[in-house]
């Protein structure tokens, strides 16, 4: 199985992204991390975000606190974050847009991570937050924090959605998304989509192949 990081490093240089979206999370933490030591031209690359915690700029929790650390300080790129401390959705919409301009973001990469429920992003099973088909950001409402995500309409617009998963606890998940069954990260079909997965993770694929 790929070390994760070195894989979607080597992925993130062939793809030559210059629109991408950032999860959260120690998986990606890593990816990002590797990312900081290529040279690349980060000062043609706009950094969004796929979803935040509703958390002080310094909070542990910031996904953007995480990121920065990792890579965005170290590099050049035009870095449009999520406002945990306003979690205003309404206006990372309006971001968007001044980028995107009209109709829906289409992102060259987005970087996602998958839950043990198969969530990703801050979309869960269950939460209305799901089948949002207009806005393009929305606030949910969780047990921890209260988070902004992007919807389901964004991600499936991307031109490549890049599933970092690790840990055992995952693989279910992870079998239950690539068996098709109704789970969020099931529901992200950009055109195209990569998953990256370690070998715990991989674990219950290689059972059920025996």
């Amino acid at each position: 199985m790929p070390d994760i990081p070195e894989a979607a490093a080597r992925l993130f240089l062939h793809e030559r992204p210059r629109t991408i979206a950032l999860a959260g999370g120690r998986t990606p933490q890593g990816v990002y991390a590797r990312l900081a030591t290529e040279r690349y031209d980060w000062s043609s690359v706009d950094v969004f975000f796929g979803d935040e915690r509703c958390v002080p700029l310094e909070h542990p929790d910031s996904n953007f606190r995480m990121a920065k650390e990792a890579l965005l300080s170290k590099v050049p790129a035009r870095v449009h974050r999520m406002h945990g401390e306003t979690c205003d959705a309404a206006g990372y919409e309006e971001e968007l847009r001044a980028v995107f301009r009209m109709g829906t973001p289409t992102f060259d990469l987005v970087f996602l991570g998958m839950g043990a429920d198969g969530h990703t992003a801050s979309l869960f099973p269950g939460g209305r937050a799901l089948d949002e088909t207009r806005r393009l950001v929305v606030r949910v409402a969780r047990p921890d924090h209260q988070r902004l995500t992007l919807t389901i309409p964004v991600l499936s617009a991307s031109r490549l959605a890049v599933f970092l998963v690790s840990g055992a606890e995952k693989g279910q998940a992870l079998q239950l998304v690539l068996a098709g069954e109704d789970l969020p990260a099931a529901r992200v079909a950009a055109q195209r989509v990569v998953i990256i997965a370690d070998a715990e993770a991989a674990q219950h694929l290689e059972k059920a192949e025996a």
